[in-house]
């Protein structure tokens, strides 16, 4: 029973879950080519998508003809923001659904990106079903679309969002889970896979609240390098305690996204910090990013599970331990788990090529 119990990972039974799949291609003249102009083109495809959509009860689905990268957050309300790189898109998966293109479809896109996002009540549960509508949508749009020789790439992205300290706030109720791998999940469920590439990993984001601030720094403090210099080795020294060799801080501003690095290369501007992790590599694999000159409102921290951590019970273990890491790095800070939220996210991606 001990060894079965280090497999799962008690979370608070309000976590949040979310589940989208985010599916793109190129389109190219000859694709272009097909139409008058190009909000033809883009028309044509909103109507195919949404009719096959509304047959696969698929009710909340996106789709972006403005080069913009979508991010996905839970919220109570529904809101649809826009920076110069993202677009920010706030759910309940419960209540909300629309269908909508965004961006000027009289431009040419660069990409076309289709996003679908999960609906109704337990999300985990139902994750493979819904990830098998969506693809059997996919094949069908590809099959009707003029002279789309470009296959669609397509992400599966799922992660579980809680405070890690639930309980210190009175939040006594957990669950325990195992949180196995998607392609297992996937596959004892009726819905196999093709070649694919997964990434899983935990990241959870420190608020530099004026405690903290007032603790660790002086007094009109304009070189924040030594600040940003001790909480990066206090959050290295956990994980190496922990034996977690892939990891990263971020604290200059950008929201990180990570990556497999035999899909993506590390790479930045001004909005995102796009961060390479190879998973069957056990070397360390360390990022610490900041500005010195820059105090940030919060640091964001990344651990990402290698090859080591794909059990067959699941990636309970693995939770276990980045949440030693979280406490370990919490303490040495002395953050108060009682007034203090600790946003903690559980991710699973998979790519493939349709």
């Amino acid at each position: 029973m001990a060894s079965q119990n280090q497999h799962r990972v008690y979370i608070p039974t309000n976590a949040r879950a979310n589940q989208y799949l985010l599916a793109e291609f190129k389109p190219d003249e000859d694709f272009y080519a097909c139409f008058s102009d190009y909000a033809s083109a883009h028309q044509r495809i909103v109507r195919q998508l949404f009719a096959l959509c509304d047959d696969a009860e698929l009710y909340n689905v996106h789709v972006l003809v403005n080069d913009k990268l979508p991010i996905v957050r839970f919220h109570e309300e529904a809101y649809c923001l826009e920076t110069k790189r993202q677009q920010l898109f706030f759910y309940n998966p419960r209540y909300h659904e629309a269908h909508t293109l965004h961006g000027d479809d009289t431009q040419k896109a660069r990409k076309v990106r289709l996003l679908f996002l999960a609906t109704g009540e337990d999300i985990r549960a139902h994750s493979a079903d819904f990830h098998s509508r969506v693809a059997k949508v996919l094949t069908t749009l590809q099959e009707q679309l003029p002279n789309q020789a470009q296959p669609f790439k397509v992400r599966d992205h799922q992660h579980l969002t809680y405070d890690i300290f639930a309980r210190a706030k009175g939040f006594k109720e957990s669950y325990g889970y195992k949180l196995r791998a998607l392609d297992s999940r996937y596959e004892a469920r009726g819905c196999p896979l093709p070649e694919h590439r997964d990434l899983t990993y935990a990241r959870f984001t420190l608020p530099l609240t004026r405690t903290l601030k007032t603790q660790l720094l002086g007094n009109g403090a304009t070189d924040f390098a030594q600040f940003y210099a001790r909480i990066a080795d206090a959050f290295v020294t956990a994980c190496e305690a922990k034996r977690l060799p892939r990891r990263a801080m971020v604290a200059n501003g950008r929201t990180p996204l990570i990556r497999h690095r035999d899909i993506d290369t590390s790479a930045h501007n001004e909005e995102l910090e796009k961060l390479s992790f190879l998973p069957c590599q056990d070397n360390t694999q360390n990022y610490v990013l900041y500005n010195g000159n820059q105090l940030v409102q919060s640091i964001d921290f990344v651990i990402v599970a290698g090859t080591e951590d794909k059990h067959d019970m699941g990636y309970g273990r693995f939770m276990n331990q980045v949440e030693s890491v979280i406490k370990s790095l919490c303490m040495e800070l002395h953050v108060n788990p009682e007034r203090q939220d600790i946003n903690t996210r559980f991710y699973q991606h998979l790519s493939y090529a349709l």
